[in-house]
């Protein structure tokens, strides 16, 4: 990345001529005295009082930046060029101040309609387009202002440095090393044929039908991610003992933890011992192979990596309104598809506009290749959402973006800068286009404790039915065999129709007719997965309907296993048009006799009771073991006459 492009042709192109001319000659003062006289520590700091730095480079765009990539850093009411910077950069600066200078002087001596005027100098207006400059360029900016944008700026450095390092190859090796690819491989392929092999009458979605290898392969590890390689920290347990730990403050790092980036260092107390605990918050993605653990930002970090190593195309996405997360290319649907690790969600982008009804202002994506706000894939009123960006002027977001991205494309082959551009106008037409949640299901997030998310606002409103209500109706086959056979597994979260050449769809919810504050809860800790109420809710409920239309049960066995604990209570209920009847539960397949000769019948289930703070834990429904492939808690079997 070449330091005097972003910065340089951001004073260019964002500011009148006189403006320029100005803060470049001051900036060229700055540079020359320095490499000059390189030992001499008066000509290193700036003060940001001084009269001359206040009204000619603060309010100039570009013109801090400029100082900010030479290589100073603030220093209280300094700026200073630290001894042991190198002075490359303040030559190529220099160097490229220099030549726009000569560019600009030639031009204006050329064309006497321009000279003396204060119209908007853009020496690549042709490139930049009408949006990129027609705003604001004249118009006055607060300190406060360009301090934010300074700190705005900053940030997408450090997210575009970070990117890259998902791209060394040695990180990725060592990725594969701790993945089980061929499992993951292999995963992958079971569920692309089980979806070639589904019937589109059995499957509500039939967007399905677009995924190819690829997409299952992301679906795979995003699994396997969440499952049973990395593991969620609120609080380390204790070191020595176990027990659980309260947060102290923070730590100095060590030398060793810097050098993976372990700038944060949270310190704990356990309320058991008394020992003290640290968590080191690590930047690198390569560290975290190894500790495995951490919140949202190592988790996307990680499986950024990970997704990498896999030869996905994938670029990490950052919240603003603190939460990190995963976009994968999909080259079957030709288009960027949100992954969040944390969540084990896929392509559930309203995810945390709806259902954790997050503030959202920007949300930045970052690859290899290039950066983008992608805010409006995020939200379904985005008007709502510009009102609460404050950190920088919306103008100056969109040239600084672009200015970024035009350093990484300056050196693509030409056939992969048009790929890059496709890819952009797609995304456009997925910006405006109105985008509803119905039939979603955006819950509440899901990971850390109950307290964090409670005190950050993210556990979601309480659910009424969040699903499109699904009725199962016979297949022809079944119809001409006069049987159907439905089970689902927890652990794989996938119902079979054995009944229709073992047709497979995935999530608890797809098939049900009712979903009110349930959600699929994993135990990474116990390795167990069931169905619960929602966190904060009193009461819960599912249902299943099946419509037989002239056909008559003659046989009806059900399994509907579940597990309840303290005073927790769950009410299993069958009922046809004209009778209705309670379902025992557990492990074993029942006879129901009550509906026999109805041609439908629904099953409900309803969860309340528990106690105290996890009293939605104490009702539970399907509960499986992580490592059960085999078992299968709610089966259905109906013979018809």
């Amino acid at each position: 990345m070449t330091p005097s492009i972003s910065s340089v042709e951001q004073l260019v192109n964002e500011n009148a001529i006189s403006d320029f001319m100005s803060a470049s000659e001051i900036l060229l003062k700055f540079a020359n005295n320095i490499l000059l006289n390189p030992a001499n520590e008066k000509y290193r700091r700036v003060r940001l009082g001084n009269p001359i730095v206040a009204s000619k480079l603060l309010p100039v765009s570009g013109a801090m930046e400029c100082l900010f990539e030479m290589g100073f850093v603030e220093d209280g009411e300094y700026l200073t060029l630290p001894m042991s910077t190198s002075l490359h950069a303040v030559g190529a600066i220099k160097a490229q101040l220099e030549k726009e200078r000569s560019v600009t002087q030639s031009t204006t001596s050329k064309s006497s309609s321009k000279s003396g005027t204060d119209s908007q100098h853009n020496a690549s207006s042709q490139n930049v387009g009408a949006s990129s400059g027609a705003i604001g360029g004249n118009q006055p900016v607060s300190a406060d202002m360009l301090r934010k944008e300074r700190e705005f700026y900053s940030r997408l450095i450090s997210q575009m440095e970070k990117a890259l390092t998902y791209e060394n190859p040695r990180l990725q090796q060592k990725a594969r090393e701790v993945m089980p690819v061929l499992e993951l491989q292999e995963t992958a392929k079971t569920k692309l044929e089980a979806i070639q092999s589904s019937n589109t009458d059995y499957n509500s979605d039939n967007t399905s039908a677009e995924l190819d290898f690829q997409d299952c392969l992301v679906l795979a590890m995003l699994e396997w991610f969440k499952n049973r390689f990395f593991k969620w920290v609120d609080a380390p347990a204790c070191h020595s003992c176990g027990g659980k730990t309260n947060y102290q403050g923070s730590l100095p790092p060590t030398n060793e933890e810097l050098r993976w980036g372990g700038h944060r260092v949270e310190n704990y107390r356990c309320s058991t011992c008394q020992t003290f605990t640290k968590f080191v918050r690590y930047d690198s993605a390569e560290k975290l192979l190894e500790t495995r653990e951490g919140r949202c930002g190592e988790w996307a970090n990680c499986f950024t990596l990970c997704c990498r190593a896999m030869s996905l195309e994938a670029r990490v996405v950052l919240d603003w309104t603190d939460h990190v997360w995963t976009e994968v290319y999909s080259n079957s649907q030709q288009r960027w598809v949100h992954c969040d690790s944390c969540e084990n969600a896929c392509d559930k982008p309203l995810l945390y506009d709806v259902g954790w009804g997050k503030k959202l202002t920007y949300i930045i994506a970052f690859s290899v290749d290039d950066v983008e706000d992608v805010t409006w894939r995020y939200t379904t009123n985005f008007e709502d959402v510009r009102r609460r960006r404050t950190e920088c002027r919306e103008d100056w977001l969109v040239r600084t973006l672009y200015n970024l991205d035009k350093q990484k494309w300056s050196t693509m082959p030409e056939t992969k800068r048009k790929i890059r551009l496709k890819r952009k106008i797609v995304d456009l037409v997925e910006f405006m286009t109105p985008k509803s949640a119905d039939g979603q299901n955006l819950s509440g997030r899901i990971s850390g404790s109950i307290a964090w998310r409670s005190a950050r606002g993210e556990m979601g409103q309480p659910s009424t039915n969040t699903v499109q209500p699904y009725v199962f109706k016979l297949t022809d086959n079944e119809k001409k065999e006069k049987a159907l056979h439905i089970r689902y597994s927890c652990t794989r979260d996938e119902y079979i129709r054995v009944s229709n050449g073992n047709t497979r769809t995935n999530r608890y919810d797809s098939c049900v007719n009712t979903a009110v504050n349930v959600f699929r809860k994993e135990e990474n800790d116990w390795k167990m997965v069931y169905i619960a109420r929602k966190e904060g809710t009193n009461t819960a409920e599912m249902s299943w309907t099946f419509d037989f239309q002239d056909l008559k049960i003659d046989q009806l066995e059900v399994k509907f296993d579940y597990a309840t604990y303290e005073n927790g209570k769950i009410n299993v209920t069958i009922c046809g048009q004209e009778t209705c009847t309670i379902l025992k539960g557990g492990p074993a397949l029942q006879k129901v006799t009550e509906v026999v000769g109805e041609n439908g019948f629904t099953l409900t289930a309803t969860l309340s009771g528990g106690k105290g703070d996890i009293a939605w834990q104490h009702t539970q429904l399907f509960r499986q073991s992580m490592d059960d492939k085999i078992l299968n808690p709610f089966e259905i079997i109906v013979k018809f006459k």
